[in-house]
């Protein structure tokens, strides 16, 4: 997907920017669920966390509603923090979405690589 964001990128004018499905850096919590087809189950987190070196933190997506290709939104889901589910009963709203840069996976310590 990067290489046909490149060329994509070379033939469009220096004006428009890239739809966010076709970015490849981190970005709002609704561009990088919109990068997908499938949200449902998707485990993203904010970046900020591996910064601070908060391990295996995440949110479990359940639902999500787009708005302006993809920039924007709402999104529910399951908070797991350092490992455990700390969301109890019904899927809370993801907040935080636009304010940081989210990232697809659990959280890592910095410069340590993700196990699989």
């Amino acid at each position: 997907m990067a290489s046909l964001a490149k060329t994509l990128q070379r033939l469009l004018p220096p004006s428009k920017e890239l739809p966010p499905i076709l970015k490849t850096r981190p970005g709002n919590l609704y561009e990088v669920l919109s990068r997908s087809p499938n949200i449902v189950g998707r485990e993203i987190h904010q970046i900020r966390w591996s910064g601070k070196n908060i391990v295996n933190s995440y949110w479990r997506v359940t639902r999500a509603q787009f708005k302006c290709n993809g920039e924007h939104g709402k999104a529910w889901g399951q908070l797991y923090w350092r490992g455990k589910l700390v969301t109890t009963g019904r899927d809370e709203r993801i907040r935080g979405s636009l304010k940081y840069k989210w990232a697809d996976g659990r959280s890592t310590a910095t410069g340590s690589t993700p196990k699989p």
